[in-house]
């Protein structure tokens, strides 16, 4: 029932002095001699309780004051530590918070802890609204066990009402010391509270002439709460709703006992001046105690503070119905903590915080005790397909689920969009996305003579991009070309050459029906097949991707040398011959001379060491001397200052991108110069490139919407100058482009929807896999490219729009909370990309080589969590310098040595493949891979897949036949019940004697290992055994005979 204070009582009698504390005593020996639970099952049991308004938990924030005596001035409350997740002291100068570190409390501390809440006050649920009132009822309740005089009920009530100075304060005190003297100086002469400034000890206090002066005097907690002087910084880093816990520990020497009460408000309340940030106090932990003890008291405080902390004891206190809940919540914790020995460990080192906090939700269920080193029982891990992957037997049945699962999310695509870091990501996406599409449409131009080139490549790419964007299942895809697309495009433009056939008309018929084949594949659900695509397959194909973007990348930057040689090894002295001149060709070719016959050129009129260098070009002109490269004049450090513009991009970009982990700047500062990093890498190799002047190779867009060659347009006939049989034909080489485009699709497609990701809005695999196709057979009827799922692009994008806790802990890392879910970074890629024909006049100062970097740095960056790479350093790794991986804990080394060569060797196949002429098969190869993972099944058992991989799903077959052995199981089982029912159970009784009596097996074993509980050594009582050691036994005594 919660305590309402109705008046003030000074004056009480003491007839029941020490009763009642022995009465409390007795009470909890006498619970825990008869109960049979462990601190664990009796803290399920609390946290399992209904929750009410008044006890629902929220997040604490507790702070410790001490009492402190300052020379020459009053006593005050001094803020010397406060928790929000791990502990920050105020350092030894009281100039400055230590870091946050883990706090390391004494055993003894904690033993001390437990005895003072057996034997101290325990109110819960007060209901009190000012400090004046908290410390009325705690010295009430303190009174009828104590030799507490009015004389030292008095002092000790003004020291709980004394003032808190908190660290925050301090500089805002050294602004101003003169100004502050003065006028406290003032305000002293007025306040019945202040304390006697003679030479006598302060803390030795005088009561006031009356109580009446001392009720009106100032008070601490009715006062308004002075936001400008909160630390404003701080309260950004307390959650929303979060209460207070306030620890309050001193010495007084008015005192001859220590006074110790554990308060829970309800409802919390505002106590002004109390806490350093304006939240509300939900607890109070007063311990008050003679003089001689301060470091003791102290100790106590900092372990009562972080028990706040801790998740399971502050859920405990919150739904704590008595002083018996609260020590279970204790011994609860002794149970789980970890000894350091004294002799291998320094107390006073602080232990930085970790990177990620272990979950505790082991902790709250029953049968589940804490296992040293984390060497947790393992748990039959989830199948990794959701119900988005299940075969629904319907015709278009999952695409008909896809839609009604994203339609709710729509237009939230949109709203969730509103923020600079989807600005960041799509200026960043935009420049990693223009080049490939650029270079690939030159690519595909020199491969088909023209037919589809780069302005086919941006229109295709944007009209694609865009419409994808807008009606997908998973908007995060980014689209683009892929290699094994190319090498389709080159074999299929041969092929027509060789019989004469008309190209862009056969692409055509192949690109219509690869879309049929996509779009009865999302009639039949086989999406499902996703399912097998576990975490082997996923690793294999993305590992290939991001070693083909740093591979290519670094030889397109080798490639520079081509154009751009560098002369090695020169003479100095020949320096003088270093020249390059235009002279006429001394074998023209037959295109030049009918060049020069229609421009009735005479090629002996014309100065050809007088030309310039476009004008040499356009004359058909010859380049000679040292200074020429193969097609005209060179700058030989050109190269090189390519060189520095590929590896600054890549740092600079890798650098800036890891910024928010930095220290420098505050935090909205890191977080911009994070999110903004490519593009501001960008931008700054830009205006480096353009003040130094250096000639470097640029970015080539299209100027003119129209298509490359003049004798085609913008709608391709199917089966134009070309035989009929054609569109039959084109079954053939249409199945192999279907299997590319399903594997490339699905397999970008499940890494983005990884449940690492933390997606909140679904995916849509089967309306992924129906808008890929239907673009398909669009950019084939009008002779466009092809374009896929592009795993690089879709892992950056995803990467750039991670989203983290904004409000964390001091020493605590930010909370990665998911994936900013929208369309509009995607939609405004290739919009933009639509018009980038019209800007051209900026796009062709970015250098290529920063653009390579870009590519660099995807590359290497989309390689992180993948865990194919780190299982690879352990092949040159010692065991003993091994990290320590939750895998290499639960799998054989051999095992996971095993696992890794048989990935390796499949990438390197794969690779192999790709690189040669057989590259037509490579899609073949990506399907290989699952069956690869099948076989597997036979050289590791489901335990150590669990660990290394997912598992794959178990065939029909098999569920039906553990389905049929479950049955099985549990009518055996109902037969053993009834036959049990007869069974005698065995109750010792005093004469040694057994009680013979009806009842089942299940009641017979419970009995029985609760009669041999002590005969297993694992199964212990904490607070059973701690009764028993010698410390326990020491502290009881000391504290009976206070």
């Amino acid at each position: 029932m919660p305590l309402v204070r109705q008046g003030h009582r000074h004056h009480r009698t003491h007839g029941k002095k020490h009763r009642v504390r022995e009465r409390a005593k007795e009470s909890i020996q006498e619970d825990q001699e008869e109960s049979h639970d462990t601190p664990s099952q009796r803290v399920q049991f609390i946290l399992g309780m209904e929750e009410d308004e008044e006890h629902v938990p929220h997040d604490l924030f507790t702070e410790m004051d001490e009492i402190c005596l300052k020379e020459g001035e009053d006593a005050e409350w001094k803020e010397t530590a406060r928790w929000l997740k791990f502990e920050e002291d105020v350092e030894d100068g009281g100039e400055r918070w230590s870091k946050p570190y883990v706090a390391t409390l004494s055993l003894h501390s904690l033993f001390e802890l437990r005895s003072c809440i057996i034997n101290g006050i325990v109110l819960l649920d007060m209901c009190a609204n000012s400090i004046e009132e908290i410390a009325d009822m705690v010295l009430d309740q303190h009174e009828p066990s104590s030799d507490l005089d009015e004389v030292t009920r008095k002092k000790v009530w003004e020291a709980l009402l004394k003032k808190h100075h908190h660290q925050n304060e301090k500089k805002k005190n050294n602004l101003l010391p003169i100004v502050r003297s003065f006028g406290e100086a003032g305000q002293k002469k007025s306040d019945p509270h202040s304390m006697d400034k003679t030479g006598m000890n302060p803390l030795n206090l005088q009561p006031p002439p009356t109580n009446l002066e001392g009720r009106n005097g100032q008070s601490h907690d009715t006062t308004p709460t002075d936001l400008s002087k909160a630390e404003l910084h701080f309260m950004k880093k307390i959650p929303i709703g979060a209460e207070a816990s306030n620890v309050l520990v001193g010495e007084l020497d008015c005192l001859t006992r220590p006074i110790v009460a554990f308060v829970r408000l309800t409802p919390a309340v505002l106590l002004s001046g109390m806490t350093e940030v304006p939240i509300p106090t939900r607890f109070l932990f007063i311990l008050l105690g003679p003089v001689g003890k301060a470091q003791q008291y102290h100790e106590i405080g900092r372990s009562m503070a972080t028990l706040m902390t801790d998740e399971i004891f502050h859920d405990v206190a919150y739904k704590a119905k008595d002083r018996t809940d609260l020590l279970a919540g204790i011994d609860e914790f002794l149970d789980q903590v970890t000894v350091l020995p004294p002799g291998e460990w320094d107390p006073s080192i602080r232990i930085e915080p970790p990177k990620n906090l272990p979950s505790q939700e082991k902790r709250k269920m029953p049968g589940t005790p804490g296992v040293p080193n984390g060497n947790a029982c393992h748990v039959e891990p989830e199948d990794h397909s959701g119900p988005e992957l299940q075969r629904t037997g319907r015709l278009f049945g999952g695409l008909i689920l896809d839609v009604k699962r994203k339609a709710p999310w729509y237009w939230s695509d949109y709203k969730d969009a509103i923020s600079l870091q989807c600005l960041a990501s799509f200026l960043f996406l935009y420049c990693a996305c223009m080049s490939p599409v650029v270079t690939f449409g030159g690519l595909l131009g020199e491969a088909t003579h023209g037919q589809i080139s780069a302005i086919e490549s941006l229109f295709g790419a944007s009209m694609t991009g865009v419409v994808y964007s807008l009606f997908a299942g998973q908007p995060l895809t980014i689209l683009g070309s892929t290699g094994p697309v190319l090498v389709f495009e080159k074999i299929l433009f041969k092929f027509c050459r060789e019989y004469e056939l008309s190209y862009l008309s056969l692409r055509s018929c192949i690109g219509l029906w690869t879309a049929f084949m996509c779009v009865l594949l999302v009639a039949t659900d086989a999406s499902s097949l996703v399912c097998y695509i576990t975490r082997f397959t996923e690793e294999a194909f993305a590992s290939l991707i991001c070693i083909i973007f740093i591979y290519e990348s670094i030889e397109k930057l080798i490639s520079l040398g081509y154009n751009y040689p560098v002369h090695m090894h020169n003479d100095l002295e020949q320096l003088t011959f270093y020249y390059c001149r235009c002279t006429r060709p001394p074998y023209p070719t037959n295109s030049t001379l009918s060049y020069w016959a229609t421009k009735n050129i005479d090629p002996s009129a014309v100065p050809w060491a007088n030309l310039t260098v476009s004008e040499c070009r356009m004359m058909y002109g010859h380049f000679e001397g040292l200074g020429c490269s193969y097609n005209g004049p060179f700058i030989p450090d050109v190269l090189f200052w390519c060189l520095i513009l590929f590896f600054t991009t890549f740092i600079m970009s890798a650098t800036l991108k890891q910024f928010k982990a930095r220290r420098y700047f505050p935090t909205k500062v890191r977080a911009v110069i994070g999110d903004f990093a490519v593009f501001i890498t960008i931008f700054t190799m830009v205006v480096i490139d353009f003040l130094i002047g250096i000639p470097s190779p640029k970015l080539q867009v299209p100027s003119v919407f129209r298509p490359t060659r003049d004798d085609r347009g913008w709608i391709i006939n199917p089966i134009g100058p070309n035989p009929w049989w054609t569109v039959l034909a084109a079954i053939i080489p249409a199945l192999l482009c279907t299997i590319l485009i399903f594997m490339d699709q699905q397999i970008t497609a499940v890494i983005v929807n990884r449940k690492e990701h933390k997606l909140q809005k679904g995916c849509g695999y089967h309306l992924d896999l129906l808008m890929v196709g239907v673009m398909l057979g669009v950019c084939s009827v009008m002779g466009l490219p092809w374009f896929v799922a592009a795993t690089v692009l879709s892992i950056s994008h995803v990467n750039s729009l991670k989203l983290e806790s904004s409000s964390a802990a001091p020493g605590e890392q930010p909370k990665f909370l998911g994936i900013r879910e929208q369309r509009v970074t995607g939609l405004m890629i290739f919009v933009l990309m639509g018009l980038s024909v019209f800007i051209t006049g900026v796009l062709k100062f970015i250098p290529m080589p920063v653009l390579y970097g870009v590519f660099l740095y995807m590359g290497v960056s989309s390689l992180k969590g993948i865990q194919f790479f780190d299982r690879l350093k352990l092949f040159g790794m010692p065991p003993k310098h091994q990290p320590d991986f939750i895998y290499l804990r639960h799998v054989p080394l051999r095992k996971v040595h095993l696992f890794t060569a048989i990935q390796l060797t499949c990438l390197v196949l794969l690779w192999v493949i790709k690189a040669s002429r057989a590259a037509i098969i490579f899609p073949m190869m990506v399907l290989a891979l699952v069956f690869v993972r099948q076989v597997m099944d036979f050289c590791f058992s489901k335990r150590e897949l669990s660990w290394l991989d997912d598992l794959m799903p178990e065939s029909k077959k098999k569920k039906l036949e553990d389905a049929k052995n479950k049955a099985k199981a549990e009518e055996e089982s109902e037969k053993m019940m009834e036959e049990a029912q007869q069974t005698v159970i065995d109750i010792p009784v005093v004469n040694t004697s057994y009680l013979a009596v009806p009842g089942s097996e299940a009641q017979t074993r419970n009995i029985s290992s609760r009669n041999n509980n002590r005969a297993d050594p694992a199964d212990i009582n904490i607070s059973d055994e701690m009764s028993k050691t010698t410390v326990w036994k020491t502290i009881s005594m000391n504290t009976e005979k206070l």
